[in-house]
C-alpha cells in the first residue's frame, strides 16, 4: 500500500490505514510499528447563511401541523377545559405588581431585593432552582447585584430598537453584555417577558428540557419538529420567542390567560394516544 514512505524506514511497503480523522486526514502505520498522520485537512464545509427574516420565514408555522394532530389537540383542549375552566386569579395580581416593578421608573425606584424575590418565586411560572443566581447575588451584595439585575432586565425590555428582542435575549443568554447578571438566564428572562407581555408569552420557561419545554410540547401535542438549539444559524433567543408565538397561535382561544394555556399544554404533552 504505497500511501507514503515511512519516515523512519524510508519504506513504502506494508503501510496500513489505522483510522480516518474528522478533518479528513488519515493515521497510517508501517510494519515497523511507527504511526503518523498523512494528508492535508479537508476544507471545512461552508454552511449556508440565512438572514434574520429568512430564518423567521423558515421556522415551522401553524399551517404545517397535520389535520390529525390538530383534531387530537382540539379533543384534548375540550376535555381539559371541561374539568379546568379557569386559572388561579392570584397570578394576575402578582403579574400586575411586577409590571410596575419592571417599568422604566420602577426598575430605578423599587428596592433591589424585590428582584431577588422574583427570581425565587414560583407564582405563575416555576423557574426551577436558582442556586447560581442566588450565589452570585449573595457574593455581590444587594446593591451591586440589584443594579446588575436591573440593567439586565432593562436591556431585555427596553434595549435598542434596532436590535430585535430575540437577539437582545440571546446576548443576555451568552453573557456578551458586561452587565448580564450571573444566573439570570433563560427561565428568568422568559419569566420577565411573561410578566410584561402576558397576552403574548406562555409561562413555559424553557425551549427544550427533559421534563418538557416548548420543543417537546410542539412534538408531543402538535407533531411538529422544531429546530435544535445547536443548529447552524438558529440562536436560542430566536427559538425561545418563535416557538412561543407558534404555540400561542396553535393553542388558540378559550383560556383564562396564557398561564392557563400553558397549563393545558403541559397536561396535553403527557396524554397518551399520540401519532407515530
Amino acid at each position: 500500500m504505497g500511501l507514503v514512505m515511512c519516515p523512519l524506514c524510508s519504506d513504502d511497503e506494508d503501510i496500513e490505514v489505522v483510522r480516518t480523522l474528522d478533518d479528513g486526514r488519515r493515521v497510517v502505520k508501517h510494519r515497523c510499528g511507527y504511526e503518523w498522520q498523512h494528508g492535508e485537512p479537508a476544507a471545512p464545509k461552508k454552511m449556508p447563511s440565512y438572514s434574520f427574516n429568512d430564518l423567521r420565514a423558515r421556522f415551522p408555522k401553524a399551517e404545517d401541523v397535520e389535520p390529525k394532530w390538530l383534531e387530537r389537540a382540539a379533543r384534548l383542549k375540550a376535555q381539559y377545559l371541561a374539568t379546568k375552566p379557569d386559572f388561579d386569579p392570584a397570578v394576575a395580581a402578582y403579574w400586575a405588581k411586577y409590571q410596575k416593578i419592571f417599568s422604566p421608573d420602577g426598575l430605578r425606584t423599587y428596592p433591589p431585593r424585590l428582584l431577588k424575590d422574583f427570581a425565587n418565586s414560583e407564582v405563575g411560572a416555576r423557574p426551577g432552582n436558582q442556586a447560581t443566581f442566588n450565589s452570585a447575588w449573595n457574593a455581590m451584595g444587594d446593591a451591586a447585584a440589584g443594579e446588575t439585575t436591573r440593567e439586565t432586565i432593562e436591556y431585555l425590555l427596553y434595549g435598542p430598537a434596532d436590535v430585535p428582542l430575540e437577539d437582545r435575549l440571546q446576548q443576555l443568554l451568552d453573557g456578551t453584555k458586561p452587565f448580564a447578571m450571573t444566573g439570570f438566564k433563560e427561565a428568568l428572562l422568559t419569566r420577565v417577558l411573561c410578566v410584561m407581555q402576558p397576552d403574548r408569552f406562555l409561562s413555559i420557561l424553557k425551549y427544550t428540557t427533559e421534563a418538557g419545554g416548548k420543543r417537546e410540547i410542539a412534538r408531543l401535542v402538535y407533531g411538529l419538529e422544531l429546530p435544535a438549539p445547536e443548529s447552524v444559524n438558529w440562536t436560542l433567543g430566536r427559538l425561545i420567542l418563535w416557538s412561543n408565538d407558534l404555540l400561542h397561535t396553535l393553542v388558540g382561544e378559550g383560556f383564562a390567560n396564557q398561564q392557563h394555556s400553558a397549563a393545558f399544554l403541559w397536561w396535553a404533552k403527557d396524554q397518551s394516544g399520540g401519532f407515530q
